[in-house]
């Protein structure tokens, strides 16, 4: 019975992480990635102009 208690964690690990790397992968594109890819965009556009007026 020692061999149960030893493999359960693992076990339990490797299934919680499968389902996060499903989760992640299922997630990436579908009907938000549009917005998500325009949020990131402005963002990036911030950034850059924040920093270029800084520099100036």
């Amino acid at each position: 019975m020692d061999y149960v208690s030893a493999l359960v964690p693992p076990v339990v690990m490797a299934v919680f992480f499968i389902g996060l790397v499903v989760t992640i992968i299922k997630s990436q594109g579908g009907p938000n990635k549009n917005k998500e890819d325009a949020a990131v965009d402005a963002a990036m556009a911030r950034a850059e102009s924040g920093s270029r007026t800084e520099g100036a």
